[in-house]
């Protein structure tokens, strides 16, 4: 009788650690899948925005950006208010990483706080773009100066701020660096790609200097060079959170 109530207690707590895990994964696997309809989402936006097809060039004059916006109201609201639903529709990707950061043997949790508070920084960066756009073709007969003043601000707070996302993409690259585990939980090139994909960021920040050229807004660095970085940056980490997530569930289930 003894050996069998031992028996029943030891089978109850494999179970025990078998659930809680197992909600844990299933929970960074359910987040991960939010990214693909998010991204889809976002790629919608980029292509039916008027203002980024091609996007508005810092030359024009006040009158000329009021005459655009008068001219596409419903568009651009329209597709602020798509950003507005999915503007944090990309955050569970990075609680997967943060997550995953947590778990590297880097004896301190300071890279996980750092990129959840980049995390937080950056996308009110991008809601206070979007809004600006959307203010702006609120009362598209308002003086053209406040119409243009409105669109410099988004078009910085959008273009401008990758302080952020490198800051997030370092610590990535350094909890991955400091990883002594015998089996790491990031292979190390994704720490050599988030560390590449920083300083293709950096020069958008930049922006702020120049009207026309490479890095003005609408330039090829500042807007072609540092969207496709990001597109390129989310596919491939979806990917690698994936088989990591994988990973530490079939690790779990070895040890259960």
């Amino acid at each position: 009788m003894t050996q069998l109530t031992n028996e029943r207690d030891d089978a109850g707590a494999r179970a025990d650690k078998r659930g809680p895990v197992s909600m844990t994964t299933r929970g960074q696997r359910i987040m991960l899948w939010t990214a693909p309809p998010a991204g889809a989402l976002f790629v919608i936006g980029f292509f039916l925005f008027p203002l980024f097809s091609p996007p508005l060039s810092p030359t024009l004059s006040p009158e000329q950006v009021a005459a655009i916006f008068s001219e596409n109201v419903t568009g651009i609201l329209g597709v602020v208010i798509l950003c507005n639903l999915i503007a944090g529709s990309l955050v569970p990707l990075f609680a997967v990483i943060a997550v995953q950061i947590s778990r590297t043997a880097t004896s301190s949790s300071v890279f996980t706080y750092a990129y959840i508070i980049c995390v937080g920084v950056g996308t009110t960066a991008f809601i206070l773009a979007d809004y600006c756009w959307g203010v702006a073709a609120f009362r598209p007969d308002r003086d053209p100066q406040l119409i243009s003043l409105l669109n410099d601000m988004a078009w910085f707070f959008f273009i401008a701020p990758v302080g952020t996302i490198v800051v997030q993409n370092l610590c990535l690259a350094v909890s991955i660096y400091l990883d002594e585990r015998p089996h790491p939980i990031f292979p190390r090139w994704v720490a050599h790609f988030n560390v590449a994909a920083a300083l293709l960021l950096i020069p958008s920040a930049f922006s702020i200097l120049y009207k026309t050229g490479p890095l003005a807004w609408d330039g090829a660095v500042s807007f072609m060079l540092r969207n496709a970085v990001l597109v390129i940056w989310a596919v491939v980490m979806f990917f690698v959170l994936l088989g990591v997530v994988n990973r530490q569930g079939d690790e779990r289930e070895s040890l259960a």
